[in-house]
């Protein structure tokens, strides 16, 4: 009988989980897990990086936070901030503070990035409508030059990069949205997060965009969309929070995209990339996160990760 042919390493891909997986949306939420049980359990699972979440989920004392992660044999990979730029100088010095204070204790982690999500149109829990789906050329513009300032800031003053995470129900979603907020911005300070899950979920295809935009990939997020929910919350115009309850984001790897020619896509662009599983499914049971984060990282070492 011949054995089956050895996976390629992905050598450049550094795997990882996020709280996220385990249906942490809020920083203090009665319905999540305590976030010592999220460090017990994505280590238990096999990974070695993390991405802090919402701010105040986890410790927020890097002396206290250092000590947890290290005894668990686990590393911060990002921060994650949300902003809300396309309204202006309005928003930029309340911004600023939220940025500086996940900068900080992602700089004092010894990671190298903070995933900025856009607001949303519409609120996530409640799928209120809160703005325009679309914005007018004037928000485009606030959105390009406030994302290269605080590129540029974030820079400067924590050696980190900004990766802008397209996301449903905000306005860096579609493949269109996306390639114009690529196309008006400058590579040097703004990267992209790109989150296969959700960007599957508003139409667009990873490997093409990886293929096309490669240099501004500067960080992966891992998921997938079952397609049948997926059809049915487009034909009824379900927002994403109610989505995610009825369970639109699946286990790998039974949904869209197919993550093996994701990761092969992202390996060939030669540079070290974080990929960071993240199955969105806020409000969870707490039992059901770790038996599907076992399984999903013995999935990706079959992929060669």
């Amino acid at each position: 009988m011949t054995a089956p042919a050895p996976q390629p390493s992905l050598s450049r891909i550094r795997i990882g989980s996020a709280p996220d997986s385990w249906g942490v949306w809020f920083p203090d939420d009665p319905q999540q897990v305590p976030w010592q049980r999220f460090l017990d359990e994505v280590a238990d699972s096999g990974y070695e990086w993390i991405e802090l979440g919402p701010y105040g989920y986890l410790p927020t004392d890097p002396a206290v936070l250092t000590e947890e992660v290290s005894r668990r044999g686990l590393k911060v990979s990002a921060g994650t901030v949300f902003t809300g730029l396309h309204h202006g100088e309005a928003v930029w010095e309340k911004t600023w503070a939220h940025v500086a204070d996940n900068a900080v204790l992602a700089q004092a982690m010894g990671a190298r990035h903070l995933v900025v999500i856009p607001s949303f149109w519409r609120d996530d829990k409640t799928g209120e409508v809160l703005e325009p789906s679309s914005l007018t050329a004037e928000q485009w513009g606030n959105l390009g030059s406030l994302t290269e300032r605080l590129g540029q800031r974030v820079r400067d003053e924590y050696g980190l990069q900004i990766v802008v995470h397209p996301h449903a129900d905000t306005h860096i979603d579609s493949e269109e949205n996306v390639v114009r907020f690529l196309d008006a911005t400058d590579s040097d300070l703004v990267s992209l997060c790109l989150d296969t899950g959700h960007y599957a979920y508003c139409g667009g295809d990873s490997v093409k965009l990886i293929e096309t935009y490669g240099s501004r990939i500067g960080y992966l997020h891992l998921k997938q969309v079952d397609p049948e929910i997926l059809a049915d919350v487009r034909a009824k115009g379900t927002p994403f929070g109610p989505a995610v309850a009825q369970g639109v984001m699946c286990e790998p790897p039974s949904g869209v995209p197919a993550l093996g020619p994701v990761l092969e896509a992202a390996q060939k662009l030669d540079v070290d990339l974080f990929a960071i599983v993240e199955q969105d499914m806020y409000p969870c049971e707490p039992d059901k996160p770790l038996p599907i984060a076992q399984r999903t990282r013995a999935f990706l070492r079959s992929c060669g990760a």
